[in-house]
C-alpha cells in the first residue's frame, strides 16, 4: 500500500478521503484532531509537512499539498481517469475552471467569515461586503449546476468533488433554500456509496 492520507477532522481533507473511496485505490489513513480550543490543526502535522496543514499525500517518497493537485495526482496515476473530461474538449477547459475556482474564488470569502466571526463588533464593516461576496461566489456556483446535478456533464468529475466542499459550506450555513441546486448537488454527493465509505472512515465531519 503506497498511498497515505495525512486527514485532519473537519477539513477539506475530507473529499480527498471520498475521491481515493471513489477510485477504489488502496491507501492508509493518519488521523489528526483539531485543538478544541483553537481549532487549528495539531503540530504533529508539522512534522509532515512545513505548512502543518491537510490534506497532504504521500505517495512512495511524494509528498503532495493542497487538494486540487492532489486530486488531479489520484487522477492521474491511481485510477480516476474516468473522472477527468477528455483533453482538448469544452468540458474538459469547464473542468480547469472549476478545479481553481473550488480553492481560489469560492475559498477567499468563506475564510474570511471564519476568521472575522472570531473578532466579533470588530469585524462589523468587512461583514456587508463579506456576505455579499459569499452570495455572488455561491449564486454563481447554483447558475452553473447541470440538469443532471452535476457541474461537468451528467456523471460526476473531480470538479464535483473539488466544489463539494464549498457547496456544503454554503447549506451549513442555512442557504438551501436560496440555493436549492447545491442542496441538491450536495445530497447527491453524500448519497454515493464511496461518500458514506469515506464519512464512516473520517471522524468528526462539520456535523454530516
Amino acid at each position: 500500500m503506497s498511498l497515505i492520507l495525512h486527514h485532519l477532522n473537519n477539513s477539506r481533507s475530507q473529499r480527498i478521503l471520498w475521491l481515493l473511496e471513489e477510485i477504489g485505490a488502496p491507501y492508509e489513513v493518519k488521523f489528526y484532531d483539531r485543538d478544541p480550543v483553537t481549532n487549528l490543526a495539531p503540530p504533529e502535522l508539522l512534522a509532515v509537512h512545513p505548512l502543518g496543514k491537510s490534506p497532504v499525500l504521500e505517495d512512495e517518497g511524494r509528498t503532495i499539498i493542497e487538494s486540487a493537485a492532489i486530486v488531479e495526482y489520484l487522477c492521474d496515476y491511481h485510477g480516476g481517469e474516468r473522472l477527468v473530461p477528455a483533453r482538448g474538449t469544452d468540458d474538459h477547459v469547464r473542468h480547469l475552471q472549476w478545479m481553481h475556482f473550488a480553492e481560489g474564488s469560492a475559498m477567499t470569502p468563506i475564510l474570511l467569515r471564519v476568521y472575522t466571526a472570531r473578532l466579533g463588533e470588530a469585524a462589523a464593516a468587512l461583514e456587508p461586503r463579506i456576505a455579499q461576496q459569499l452570495d455572488s461566489h455561491f449564486s454563481y456556483m447554483e447558475s452553473e449546476v447541470g440538469e443532471g446535478g452535476h457541474f461537468i456533464g451528467d456523471e460526476l468529475s473531480a470538479a464535483d468533488v473539488m466544489l463539494s466542499f464549498p457547496a456544503e459550506i454554503a447549506i451549513m450555513q442555512g442557504m438551501a433554500p436560496r440555493y436549492p441546486k447545491l442542496a441538491n448537488f450536495v445530497n447527491m454527493c453524500h448519497d454515493r456509496p464511496a461518500w458514506r465509505r469515506a464519512r464512516e472512515k473520517g471522524g468528526a465531519y462539520y456535523g454530516y
